[in-house]
């Protein structure tokens, strides 16, 4: 009968939700799903509104066109604060650059570096956890329908450029951590290496050596593994127990021996 089949239903549902719970799973996720996205969509004429004033309804401001209620921070965003050039607008450049000026204050990221890029996803995982969100702004990154533009398409290809960036540096900086390094008009540089140069713990020392990247102008001094298998190449068996040495980016120091952990450079 329809009363059985729906106790039935009930109880499977039941039974399903009890599991899912055992799982470590939280039920409002599942809500969320259910409901329309969040937030309303608002134009630039309207955010423009909520700069905190007497009067005005609210304080906001936008981050890749993602509105955030900042009013408990009113002393930072509010009239008079120190960051008061970014409420009502969206200014998601100057979150980059620091220019709050009226110039800088505007939502154009095109051309900036990746770290600027990180730093911006920095701001909006800071807003998003810190603040509550209010909708999206109508205009470069969203439309009127609330539906993303290529523009915010560029944006977070840009950031996941530079995340990866990151990351490939990172690893770099694990394979070839930089020098310790000093200068004097009298004594000129010296370089040299230890097991906690660069900031990068390790079980080896490294002997310096300059690194010449691809694309890039000039050299840096990195500390270089002199024994084991190359750093692309963990499991091989066919090398020459030297490291790094001979990796095709790298110079010695002139007047250097070659496996000395320190190297001077008279003026």
């Amino acid at each position: 009968s329809p009363m059985r089949r729906g106790a039935t239903v009930a109880a499977l549902l039941g039974l399903a939700a009890a599991w899912l719970l055992s799982r470590g799973f939280d039920p409002r996720a599942w809500l969320l799903l259910l409901l329309p996205p969040r937030g309303r969509l608002l134009s630039a004429a309207e955010l423009a509104r909520y700069r905190g004033a007497e009067g005005e309804p609210g304080l906001y401001l936008a981050v890749l066109g993602r509105v955030f209620d900042v009013e408990r921070g009113r002393k930072h965003y509010g009239p008079g604060g120190a960051y008061s050039g970014l409420a009502g607008r969206d200014a998601t450049r100057a979150f980059a650059t620091g220019d709050f000026t009226q110039a800088g204050l505007v939502d154009d990221v095109l051309g900036l570096s990746p770290g600027e890029m990180l730093a911006i996803r920095s701001w909006l995982s800071f807003y998003g956890d810190h603040y509550d969100p209010v909708g999206k702004l109508v205009g470069r990154f969203y439309d009127e329908n609330g539906a993303p533009t290529e523009a915010l398409r560029q944006a977070e290809a840009a950031i996941e450029e530079a995340l990866k960036f990151k990351a490939e540096s990172e690893l770099r900086k694990q394979q070839f951590p930089p020098c310790n390094s000093e200068w004097s008009s009298a004594k000129g540089s010296r370089f040299w290496c230890s097991r906690q140069s660069g900031g990068v713990n390790r079980d080896w020392t490294g002997v310096p050596r300059k690194l010449y990247r691809p694309g890039s102008r000039g050299s840096h001094c990195v500390c270089v593994r002199t024994t084991g298998p190359p750093w692309d190449q963990p499991h091989s068996t066919q090398h020459g127990d030297r490291g790094d040495l001979d990796n095709p980016h790298l110079e010695e120091y002139p007047g250097c021996q070659p496996l000395a952990e320190q190297c001077v450079l008279t003026p």
